[in-house]
């Protein structure tokens, strides 16, 4: 079992345990981690990092070095710290399937565990989803603005950190990037990589035809020659060229060009025709050079004829939005052997959280498209083929009435038990399969780049009226 500190958390995670250690303290809870707004002003989120996290958590816990970095702070007892040293977590995890299409105020993840546990695990959790669903996100926006073309994930260089370039390779891949140029991601997680050459491999040698001629000889059946390093259509597609026809002669096809730099759309379009013209017509081109799905998007509208897109910087950084607004909320704490529900009241509505232990079902039109979600109390009972009434999330006397749905399906399901991985945990491949076979159920009026439509996301009945109970008794007791 791998180790991972346990000290990854915020110092008050650890303060806060030491003083319900003190008083006794330690209930059984549940937290939900949800998140509050689409990023992106998108329509739709990927959820990413489940596996990531299950491992994780299966394998935390404070070493000894850990334990004497604690102590020197000098704001913990020797007895807290004892107890640190034989710290496991021990909970129960329900999640979403990692890869699925989700949405704000749902829970994504309920934790059941004593509160020390659930409080110690929060900082961890929220940034291993946070950071993998925003790159998933943003990359599955990347794929569908390409007309689900071929993306090839380049960001390790401009990634945030050596983590965070790791953690954006696995993310990137479940959104829908064919492969990556980070080949320990590759190895680690089994993406397949991808990688041609530099510029500076055409100016290490005498001549651009030169170096060229250098790398076919070592990759005949993998050469894609990067042409933008003196003049893009003068010299370096005249060179390109030259080689391609001598291996396509030879019987090798595989033959390629990159753009770096420049007028993506017009050198694109003037390539592709002097290509077809000398006889490569199945040349491929790539592109490359700070893309984002806006102007892939732009470049596809005008009729750029590209094969495959090089993204780095704009996708492992998240361009347009810092941060997934993950959040994580106590929900439910034991009493007397019951959990009784929890609830923040806020005078910002959208801040109001949904109490107790819930479900979220999704459902789904006779054409197999999902219309709905609709968050309920765990133990209530949802069948396919009756009508729901569904309520607003955060204006309460909203509603409407849904019925005739061909499927209904629960998205929470137990993915650790007492601090076991519990459930199988598919492989990647699978995982992106999983996100683009979704991706292509979801009515495109929740894909659009603009102005997307918003997917409802809505309470029963019965939850509504313990939120409404729960405001108006909080209401009353100030």
């Amino acid at each position: 079992m791998k180790h991972h500190s346990a000290l990854l958390t915020d110092l008050y995670e650890l303060t806060m345990i030491q003083g319900y250690l003190h008083y006794d303290y330690n209930p059984g809870v549940v937290f939900d981690m949800f998140f509050r707004r689409q990023p992106f002003n998108g329509g739709f989120t990927i959820f990413a990092g489940l596996d990531d996290l299950l491992k994780g958590l299966k394998g935390l816990s404070f070493s000894k070095d850990d334990l004497e970095y604690l102590a020197g702070l000098k704001i913990f007892s020797r007895s807290f710290l004892d107890y640190l040293a034989d710290f496991r977590f021990k909970g129960d995890i329900y999640s979403v399937d990692e890869g699925l299409p989700v949405f704000p105020d749902e829970p994504l993840i309920r934790v059941h565990a004593s509160l020390i546990e659930a409080q110690l695990i929060e900082s961890y959790l929220l940034n291993v989803i946070n950071f993998q669903t925003l790159i998933a996100t943003k990359t599955a926006r990347i794929y569908l603005a390409s007309g689900k073309g071929t993306i090839l994930e380049f960001g390790l260089r401009r990634a945030q950190g050596l983590d965070g370039a790791i953690s954006a390779s696995r993310a990137a891949f479940i959104g829908g990037a064919a492969a990556t140029s980070n080949t320990l991601a590759g190895r680690m997680f089994g993406i397949p990589v991808k990688g041609t050459m530099a510029h500076s491999w055409v100016m290490s040698f005498e001549s651009e035809l030169e170096a060229f001629e250098k790398y076919a000889g070592v990759y005949p059946d993998e050469c894609i020659l990067l042409i933008d390093t003196y003049d893009t259509l003068e010299s370096g597609l005249v060179n390109a060229i030259k080689v391609g026809r001598r291996l396509l002669k030879e019987g090798h096809h595989n033959f390629g060009i990159r753009l770096d730099s420049g007028d993506l759309e017009y050198l694109s379009k003037k390539v592709r025709a002097e290509m077809d013209r000398a006889g490569l017509t199945g040349a491929k081109i790539s592109v490359s050079n700070e893309l984002d799905e806006n102007i892939i998007h732009q470049l596809l509208t005008d009729g750029a004829p590209i094969d495959y897109w090089g993204v780095g910087t704009n996708l492992v950084t998240a361009k347009g939005d810092s941060a997934l607004t993950g959040v994580y909320k106590l929900k439910a704490r034991e009493k007397d052997g019951r959990f009784q529900p929890t609830i923040k009241v806020s005078n910002n509505p959208e801040k109001i959280t949904n109490p107790g232990i819930k479900q979220v079902y999704r459902f789904y039109n006779g054409q197999g498209y999902p219309i709905a979600d609709l968050m309920t109390l765990d133990d209530e009972e949802i069948i396919s083929g009756r009508s729901y009434r569904f309520y607003h999330p955060r204006y309460l006397y909203r509603s409407m009435l849904v019925s005739g749905c061909s499927r209904i399906e629960p998205l929470l399901s137990l993915k650790m038990k007492g601090g076991e991985i519990s459930a199988d945990l598919p492989d990647l491949k699978t995982i992106q399969r999983r996100c683009k076979e979704n991706l292509d159920r979801i009515d495109s009026s929740y894909k659009r780049l603009i102005n997307p439509h918003i997917y409802k996301v809505s309470i029963s009945q019965k939850l509504r009226d313990l939120k409404l109970g729960m405001i108006e008794e909080y209401s009353n007791r100030r």
